[in-house]
């Protein structure tokens, strides 16, 4: 599908060009992680993992896919990409195409779990 509003654009630009979040998508692309996993996994400092995380589920770019009880009773979101491909094409005009790929997992999970609700 081709992003049509300016808005998704320029978040999908903007995690593009920023190394933490693009590892934060990237990690959470196949299957839903906690942000403690991914800070650990992709050597992501605390208080950076949580920022980006929160712009990223702001943007739309990640889906809280479940909440889970840790070990120790905190709560922890698993959170799942919502996008799995994207393409960018700048032309002379100076017009900025971006195509993307919706990530058909995140999206039936969530599907799932808005019309489970009674």
């Amino acid at each position: 599908m081709i992003i049509t509003t300016q808005a998704l654009k320029k978040a999908i630009l903007a995690a593009l060009a920023d190394e933490d979040m693009t590892k934060i998508l990237n990690a959470v692309m196949v299957m839903s992680k906690s942000v403690n996993s991914i800070m650990r996994e992709q050597n992501i400092p605390y208080t950076t993992a949580y920022r980006k995380t929160k712009w990223l589920l702001k943007q739309g770019l990640l889906v809280v896919d479940r909440i889970e009880i840790t070990p120790d009773g905190k709560k922890s979101s698993l959170v799942h990409a919502t996008l799995q491909s994207i393409a960018v094409k700048y032309e002379q005009d100076g017009t900025i195409i971006v195509e993307a790929e919706e990530n058909i997992n995140a999206l039936k999970k969530v599907m799932k779990k808005f019309l489970s609700i009674e």
